[in-house]
């Protein structure tokens, strides 16, 4: 039945945390009007004048914004009338709730829950980081150095009709042809890795990457052996193997091969930029450790995270191209050069490894968004992504110039020494101090440093290291961030 009611004008308004352009705003504020019940079918919309007046903006803002109501059918129009809500416009479904009535012992999840995932340890910062002055944290992008523009345009040319495939498609266990080429042809070769499409996976980034591995290559009966301090994502995948765990403590080269036990079935490193001290495994440990696992039969698995920012000096050739035998498993991802909210990385080893991770991906997410995958190939064949790379390098070692010049002014000490470049510095604070407590006083000098009890393994975790991260700072801020950090570790001791 036809409803005589109008919906006043006065009644909307514009949120000012909604983001997108006006247009989009009053959109989305019918829509939500309408699929909340607010706005009911046949009431009468006011008119575009009125509306416009309300909130602020152009009639022609309004008029454009009910037009695309109109196609959605959320509006209906009725000549010089005007606009009312459409008597088949999307509704959100009502359900009647049953009433809340206690039946017998609730369940107790205690004991429903066959294997516990949270509390693991992780590396958390505030969701707010953005709003502090000094944010010394890894990972994150700095929206002066990303080329907004270019990602846009990618991103519309992989919506457009000739990739309607692309975009729509599901690949079941394949990948977008496009991506995996750009990969097997550029990416790898520059690592010294030769790689056939059968031999390349992608993956929702490295952390997805690792996972995938791990369950692939261990269970219960295996042994894994990983760098002590790690990063903890590796260690959160090898504990859901369950398969026994082995941590080497690194050195001033990364993992000593002399160190690894004679019974282990595989061993995950990060030679190119240690995780978390940025060391750089020499040539000569790398071809050692390769000569080793062929002795012993295991698997190495590498994850080659943050080649790109090899700013300093050429990076040296990753593990995967030195060796004979194809038993490397080399993990990539783009999402430490692009942005972590990408989620986009690959796997490489033998083609029966592969095999296998492919199936197991299939089995738990298909693959990869096909419209992520077709922007990134299109970002990275156009040339965007070798610029891009190009102005972080220069920006980088700029930030990392300034802060080293910082810490030796301060008085600070740097703990792992990089000579190839990357986007953080390891750090220790003189004994006593815990840089758990450090970093939580430091905010309130809107300073984030990343305390490290997280990487080590363990029950005794040294508790006066962290990380400085620059990938996030401007390089004006940081000399007076390391001072506050400075003060704030001599007002601890």
């Amino acid at each position: 039945m036809e409803r005589s009611l109008a919906i006043p004008a006065e009644t909307l308004f514009l949120d000012p945390r909604v983001e997108g352009t006006l247009q989009q705003q009053i959109q989305q504020l019918v829509a939500q009007g309408i699929l909340s019940g607010r706005f009911q079918s046949g009431e009468k919309m006011p008119s575009s004048r009125k509306l416009a007046q309300q909130l602020g903006v152009s009639r022609i803002t309004v008029t454009l914004a009910y037009t695309e109501l109109l196609a959605d059918d959320y509006l209906t129009s009725r000549g010089r009338s005007g606009y009312y809500v459409s008597e088949t416009a999307p509704r959100t479904p009502s359900f009647k709730l049953p009433p809340q009535t206690s039946h017998g012992t609730p369940v107790d999840w205690n004991r429903a829950i066959g294997q516990r995932f949270a509390g693991a340890p992780s590396l958390r910062r505030p969701e707010d980081w953005r709003g502090y002055k000094y944010p010394f944290i890894y990972g994150q992008t700095d929206p002066s150095l990303f080329d907004h523009q270019n990602w846009r345009h990618c991103a519309v040319k992989a919506l457009g009709q000739r990739d309607f495939e692309a975009l729509t498609a599901d690949y079941y266990e394949r990948d977008d042809p496009m991506l995996i080429e750009f990969i097997a042809r550029h990416t790898l070769p520059r690592r010294g890795i030769i790689a056939k499409p059968e031999e390349i996976l992608v993956t929702m980034g490295a952390q997805n990457a690792l996972w995938l591995t791990a369950q692939v290559l261990l269970n219960q009966r295996r042994t894994a052996a990983m760098e002590n301090p790690c990063y903890p994502g590796l260690r959160i995948a090898l504990e859901q193997t369950r398969c026994n765990r082995i941590g080497i403590d690194i050195d001033a080269d990364g993992l000593p091969p002399e160190a690894l036990p004679d019974d282990i079935d595989a061993v995950f490193v990060t030679p190119s930029h240690h995780c978390p001290t940025t060391v750089t495994m020499p040539l000569e440990r790398r071809q050692k450790l390769l000569n080793v696992a062929s002795e012993r039969d295991f698997i190495i698995v590498e994850d080659d995270y943050e080649f790109e920012m090899s700013f300093l000096k050429a990076p040296s050739p990753a593990l995967k191209s030195m060796d004979q035998d194809g038993r490397v498993i080399h993990v990539g991802s783009f999402s430490k050069s692009l942005f972590p909210g990408l989620r986009l990385g690959y796997l490489v080893g033998s083609e029966a490894f592969i095999r296998e991770a492919r199936a197991l991906r299939a089995a738990i997410l298909r693959h990869p968004p096909g419209h992520i995958q077709r922007t990134a190939a299109y970002f990275l064949s156009l040339g965007h992504y070798d610029a891009l790379i190009r102005r972080m390098g220069r920006a980088y070692h700029q930030r990392r110039e300034v802060m080293e010049q910082a810490i030796q002014e301060n008085g600070l000490t740097i703990a792992g020494a990089n000579s190839f470049g990357g986007s953080s510095i390891w750090m220790q604070a003189p004994e006593g101090i815990d840089t758990g407590k450090l970093a939580q006083d430091l905010r309130e000098h809107s300073v984030l440093i990343e305390p490290a009890q997280s990487f080590f393994l363990g029950d005794e975790k040294p508790q006066n290291y962290y990380r400085l991260g620059y990938s996030s700072i401007s390089a004006k801020n940081i000399p007076q961030g390391i001072a506050h950090l400075s003060r704030a570790i001599k007002s601890a001791r």
